[in-house]
Formats: structure tokens, sequence, C-alpha cells
């Protein structure tokens, strides 16, 4: 879902349904709607006053906060996961008591098999809804720009549905986008944006 304040008021165009928010039930009928059409693949809402309709639509979920990494090695090439049948970057839920940082450094650890990752930057923050135990949940993302050495044996966390791990040429990376979540896409081009470009 997207909140942004252009746009006329609601279209359906290929897989995005766009929705202008003016009072509180076009929130709820959105989102319904988002729900009931199985077509419907991203939901872009439209409102002068972004501010109060995020927090009556982020009201509805239970808030959850996990960060991850972009990694790249000395070649540029991007470190992918393939997790589930779809292309993803490692990442996961911040622990009680531990920093944002240190989880995005942990994940990409645990998830890969790395033992040596360098933080270097924050890129961006992702957000994505999904269902679990009856409950709706909004994930928050944060994401960091890390440098790894590329040598490094690569291990799936397979207890964590990890079947692959792969540094990503620009060959590959054009595969992992077209078989990766919305999500993840402004992850890749804040990534591409400012990072070494896979040379191979």
């Amino acid at each position: 879902m997207i909140f942004t304040a252009e746009a006329d008021p609601m279209q359906l165009r290929d897989d995005h349904l766009l929705v202008r928010l003016h009072a509180p039930a076009d929130l709820e009928r959105a989102v319904e709607l988002f729900h009931e059409r199985a077509e419907v693949k991203r939901l872009i809402l439209v409102a002068d006053e972004v501010d109060g309709f995020w927090q009556q639509f982020s009201d509805r979920f239970v808030p959850v906060l996990a960060a991850g990494g972009a990694v790249s090695d000395d070649r540029g090439r991007l470190l992918v996961i393939h997790r589930l049948g779809v292309w993803d970057l490692p990442k996961g839920k911040v622990d009680a008591g531990e920093s944002v940082e240190a989880a995005a450094v942990r994940e990409v650890r645990e998830e890969c098999g790395l033992s040596e990752v360098h933080l270097e930057e924050f890129l961006c923050d992702t957000w994505h809804t999904y269902v679990r135990k009856g409950l709706h949940h909004l994930k928050r993302t944060r994401w960091y720009r890390m440098q790894a050495p590329g040598d490094q044996v690569l291990i799936p966390q397979t207890d964590e549905d990890i079947t692959d791990v792969r540094w990503a040429d620009k060959d590959l990376l054009r595969k992992v986008r077209a078989n990766t979540y919305g999500s993840l896409l402004p992850v890749f081009s804040a990534w591409e944006a400012e990072g070494p470009r896979s040379r191979t």
C-alpha cells in the first residue's frame, strides 16, 4: 500500500487500485476492496491529510519492527536469498532490547551464514502487511547498506525456509527483480542509486 497526496478518486489500473480518501469511511472501504478483489495486488491511497489517514490505517494492525541488509561484495554483487519460492533480501524482527542496526547485521549473518558483515548506512524503510494466527500485522523494515567479502561460504538458514543464498550479478538481479515482492523494489532502487553495481 502506498500513501500519497496526489491523484484522482477511485481507479483500477492493471493490478493497482487507486483510491482518493476524503473521510475515514473511504479508507475502510478501500481496505475492504483490497481484500475482496484478488486481482488487486497494490493499493494506492491518496489523501491531503496523509498523517491522519496513516494513523487510522496503522491502528488496524499489530506493529512489527524488522531490519535487513542490502549487502554488496567487492565485485558489486548483491546478496540475495530464495525463500518460499520467491527471491528476497535477508531481514528479520528486531529482538527486545536490540538496536535496529544490530538486528540488521544479525539477520544477515543468520540467514546467509556470513561471519563478516560491515554496516555502512541507512537506505530506506519498507512496509508490508500480513496475517498470522488471525491477526493483521503491519511490518516496518529498516534497510541498511552493508558490505561483506564475497569469498565467504554462503549457508542458507533452512529453518527459516531459505533454500538458496547467492551473490547476484546483473543477470541474476534481473531475474530476482522479476520474482520478488513489490515492497522490495524500492530497496533495490536505493541500493543501485548509490552503491556499486555488479561488473559481471
